[in-house]
C-alpha cells in the first residue's frame, strides 16, 4: 500500500534519525517511510507505534500538497481509518479533479468500508484518467511509481471481474 522509500533492512533496528536537524516536511516523510516499511514487513505493532507520530508530523505542516495528502490517506488506511482516507481523497480531488491518488485512496477506503460497488467505480475512474494523468509526469507520480503500477494491476483485475460478473 505504501512506498518503502529508501529505508532498507530491518527498520525496527534502524536507530532513529536526528529529527532536530530536519525540516517539518522531512520529518513527516521519514515517519511515513518508517510506518510503511514496518507495515510491509508485517510488523503491525511497530507500525502502529509510529503511526500517530507520522500523522502528527503531517498535522504540523504549514501546508499540505497532494503528495502529503496522499501520505496522510495511506497512513489513515494503515490505521484502519477509511473516513480519514476518504477525506484526503476528496481534498485531492478538489485540488486536482483527475489526480490518480484521489482514486487510489477512494478505492482502498471504500474496500475497507465494504462498499464493493463504490470501490469498482473508483478503480474505473483511475483507469479512465490514468493515461492522461501519467502523461503529465507529475513528480509525485515518479515518487510513487511502484504504487501506481501495482494499483493499475489491481484496477484492471477489478475491471475484468466486473465485466465477467455482469
Amino acid at each position: 500500500m505504501g512506498d518503502a522509500g529508501s529505508v532498507s533492512g530491518d527498520a525496527s533496528r534502524i536507530p532513529p534519525p536526528d529529527i532536530s536537524q530536519m525540516s517539518p516536511e522531512e520529518r513527516a516523510t521519514r515517519l511515513y517511510n518508517r510506518v510503511m516499511t514496518l507495515h510491509s514487513q508485517g510488523k503491525a505493532d511497530s507500525a502502529g507505534f509510529f503511526l500517530p507520530m507520522a500523522l502528527q508530523a503531517y498535522a504540523m505542516l504549514p501546508a499540505l500538497d497532494v503528495d502529503a495528502r496522499y501520505h496522510i490517506g495511506v497512513l489513515d488506511l494503515t490505521g484502519g481509518d477509511e473516513t480519514g482516507a476518504l477525506a484526503q481523497a476528496d481534498s485531492i480531488k478538489r485540488a486536482v479533479p483527475t489526480h490518480l491518488f484521489a482514486f487510489m485512496l477512494r478505492a482502498r477506503a471504500l474496500e475497507l468500508r465494504g462498499d464493493a460497488a463504490g470501490a469498482r467505480r473508483a478503480y474505473g475512474d483511475f483507469l479512465g484518467h490514468e493515461t492522461a494523468e501519467r502523461a503529465r509526469k507529475r513528480p509525485e507520480y515518479a515518487d510513487h511509481q511502484s504504487n501506481l503500477d501495482s494499483f493499475h494491476e489491481q484496477a484492471t483485475g477489478a475491471a475484468r471481474k466486473s465485466v465477467r460478473g455482469r
